[in-house]
Order: structure tokens, then C-alpha cells, then sequence
């Protein structure tokens, strides 16, 4: 059975002084967050770590062509 995420998806900038960032927030269904991930991602070569933050959320930091994202997810 699918349960019910909010996703919050942060794009790291490389350039350095900048520590802006881009943020997705979206609400996705899944029974698998690690699977979703790696799917959206569609990079067998994206190196994906799994973390749960003290408040339960399961959070993904990922390196994806030389780009540093994180995954962030809470049920709903």
C-alpha cells in the first residue's frame, strides 16, 4: 500500500560565495521512498545515502554528476 510524502528536493549550488539553492516541495505516493528516488534520479551511477533525521523524516544526500542534492521525506 502506497503512503502519502511530502518531498522536499534541494539542489546545492556549486559555485563558490553562492549558497543559494534551488527547492522542490511536492507531495508524492510511494511504498518505497529509497526506490522513488533512485527512479527520479535515473542514474545508476548517483551515489545515494540514506539517513532518519531525530524527527522521523528518511533523507536521501545524493551526488549526481558532480551535483549535491538531498531528498528529504515526511509522511503526510
Amino acid at each position: 500500500m502506497k503512503k502519502e510524502y511530502e518531498m522536499i528536493r534541494e539542489i546545492f549550488n556549486n559555485c563558490s560565495g553562492n549558497q543559494m539553492r534551488d527547492v522542490d516541495i511536492r507531495t508524492v505516493e510511494t511504498d518505497d521512498v529509497e526506490e522513488f528516488v533512485r527512479i527520479y534520479l535515473d542514474d545508476p551511477e548517483a551515489v545515494v545515502e540514506r539517513q532518519v533525521s531525530r524527527d522521523g523524516a528518511v533523507v536521501f544526500e545524493v551526488e549526481k554528476a558532480g551535483l549535491r542534492q538531498r531528498f528529504s521525506f515526511t509522511e503526510a
